[in-house]
């Protein structure tokens, strides 16, 4: 399979950037273990076939896969060969997954290399002591049991169809597999975090491997030209430093200045070890009161709601390009971020989200697991931590939510708030720099931010029950009373909003937005803007975030269609969304 035809072949950790990879993606054997059997019968050794062919990184479900079966599949088994080039010779080798849903074992050449559980993060495994000369075996075995409540789902269907807010699942491998070359010692990760203020970026280096003799240089570059450096010796693990800047050029929204970073680790006689590509955005992020502040300016977030899913590819974007042209769909109808909502984005789309200016949330896919007891946290917390720290880095990130809606169990059972507030003290202690909304919407405990979702379609009512925030005077509202209560002075904003039902000319039944559809275009921009302009013109709401930027399989509520085609004349939406804020600079 030659280059340009390898499916999802960019570079797939674009803020983390080494010269020497392989893209694994493409054709793998593959097949459904719904016995779970698999391993009784051998499939983890190297003569074993699998009865089918699958396109890695599309899961089976998908019609991009070349597989499309859709109905549940507790286990899976995928396979294939490759060599190692020739100049990799002497170096480490790691094997890295995207995302792999859910649990997972993998085997190089008979030999157990790693585990990893969680639907939704990257990992990797050093593979260097199991792989042999010539052609080397990757079997790679996928368990997914999404109506276990004991795993992550987010919106991954519970029953055999689609229905409702719930839509097509994914098992197995949907984001890229790679190999790695490294160095016997090398930069395995760092956190940057940038300081406008004092005109500088500070990072934590981690390395791996003996750091004697080695000194980790860093330079930070502005459209090719040398702003900042710093040097650090290394005598453990870890290097902590600062790079002042000479230029200061922040990161904003629709303005997307980035800075290019080289770290590289030199040997004591100048000799470079491993060098890393990367980039940062210069901007601080603050509340103020009511206000949310980007770079000490009070911005207000103009969100839709992306659910990251599409037709053919289901959790994953046929291409890069289909990732970068979302975020330019929503900022062509005026908004200036979204929410990426029950689902743990890839880092390209944040790539893209810090290459164009847009602002995002990250959230996890919590519906699905049982969180009426702290055992939750056994499935929830370590994924949720990994995420926290690979996104770290991302300027378009500005905000965390980790749980959303967190709605009684079937039983009656209620959330063991406990469960919220360890995950909300564990995501700040990670990262102090951004705020934290415990979960989305309904039933908060500890949060750092006050939101809600309304989904009144009545224009009228809908703006009165937000009266008492504009004018300071009588209860703020909070949905579900007595279940959760309004903290005065905790900035405020409606998180959802709208899912205004609109697929003209489908005749179905089963499709679905929330209350009435409009009778007419002309309705359905009236309801729009009025609702919008109530929020806009709010002085003490500093964002909102509408439902949704695409329909979803039966969900049809969206600007565009699932397709991304727009419904209508979306210049008018553009118009709305645009108005000055009561809030904003």
């Amino acid at each position: 399979m030659t280059k340009t035809s390898i499916p999802r072949p960019e570079y797939p950790r674009p803020q983390f950037v080494r010269e020497q990879w392989l893209n694994l993606n493409g054709d793998w054997q593959f097949d459904i273990d719904h016995g779970r059997s698999g391993k009784a019968r051998g499939l983890h050794q190297v003569d074993a076939k699998l009865a089918q062919t699958i396109i890695v990184p599309f899961c089976p479900e998908s019609k991009l896969s070349g597989i499309g079966y859709t109905d549940f599949m507790d286990a899976v088994w995928y396979k294939r060969t490759f060599e190692l080039p020739s100049e990799w010779a002497g170096q480490r080798v790691l094997l890295h997954f995207g995302a792999v849903d859910y649990k997972t074992e993998v085997w190089v050449n008979e030999q157990l290399v790693g585990t990893h559980r969680g639907g939704y993060t990257s990992f990797s495994f050093d593979i260097t002591n199991a792989l042999q000369t010539g052609l080397n075996t990757i079997t790679v075995y996928a368990e997914d049991d999404v109506r276990s409540g004991k795993q992550p789902r987010g919106k991954q269907s519970g029953q055999y169809n689609s229905h409702g807010c719930e839509y097509t699942r994914t098992t197995g491998i949907w984001q890229t597999v790679w190999l790695e070359a490294v160095p016997q010692t090398y930069i395995s990760s760092f956190r940057l975090t940038p300081d406008p203020e004092n005109e500088c970026v500070h990072i934590e280096a981690k390395i791996k491997g003996a750091t004697g003799g080695l000194q980790l240089l860093a330079e930070a570059l502005y459209e090719g030209n040398l702003v900042g450096e710093a040097s650090v010796k290394l005598g453990a693990m870890t290097a902590k430093f600062t790079i002042p800047l000479s230029e200061v050029h922040l990161w904003q929204v629709g303005e997307p200045n980035l800075y290019d970073l080289k770290l590289q680790l030199v040997a004591t006689e100048g000799t470079v070890v491993d060098t890393i590509s990367s980039y940062f955005g210069l901007r601080s992020i603050q509340l103020d009161g009511m206000k949310f502040l980007i770079n000490g300016k009070s911005v207000f977030q103009r969100l839709v709601l992306d659910q990251g899913f599409y037709p053919d590819g289901i959790y994953t974007a046929p291409t890069d390009e289909a990732l970068k042209n979302d975020i330019l769909l929503a900022m062509d109808v005026g908004f200036n971020g979204a929410r990426l909502h029950e689902k743990i984005f890839e880092p390209r789309f944040l790539y893209w989200a810090d290459q164009l200016g847009y602002l995002v949330w990250g959230e996890h896919a919590n519906w699905g697991l049982d969180i009426t007891n702290t055992q939750g946290l056994a499935q929830f917390l370590p994924e949720w931590i990994e995420g926290v720290e690979r996104d770290f880095n991302h300027p378009s990130l500005v905000g965390w939510c980790p749980f959303n809606e967190t709605w009684d169990a079937s039983n009656g059972a209620r959330q063991d708030d406990e469960v919220l507030r360890v995950v909300y003290e564990a995501t700040k202690a990670i990262d102090p720099t951004r705020p934290v909304i415990d979960t989305s919407g309904n039933f908060h405990v500890i949060t750092d931010i006050f939101d809600v979702h309304d989904y009144d379609q009545n224009p009228e009512t809908f703006a009165a029950r937000y009266e008492s925030l504009k004018t300071g005077e009588g209860e703020v509202f909070a949905a579900y009373p007595e279940r959760q209560t309004y903290t005065p002075g905790l900035p405020y904003f409606v998180s959802e909003y709208g899912g205004i039902w609109w697929n003209p000319g489908q005749t179905d039944t089963i499709s679905w937005g929330y209350g009435d559809r409009p009778s007419s275009v002309e309705e359905f921009i009236s309801r729009y803007d009025k609702m919008t302009t109530a929020l806009l013109d709010n002085p003490n709401m500093f964002g909102f975030c509408y439902t949704q930027l695409y329909d979803v399989e039966l969900e049809v509520n969206g600007l565009y269609t699932y397709e991304r085609k727009p419904k209508l004349d979306l210049s008018v939406f553009r118009q709305i969304n645009t108005k000055k804020a009561a809030i904003e600079d």
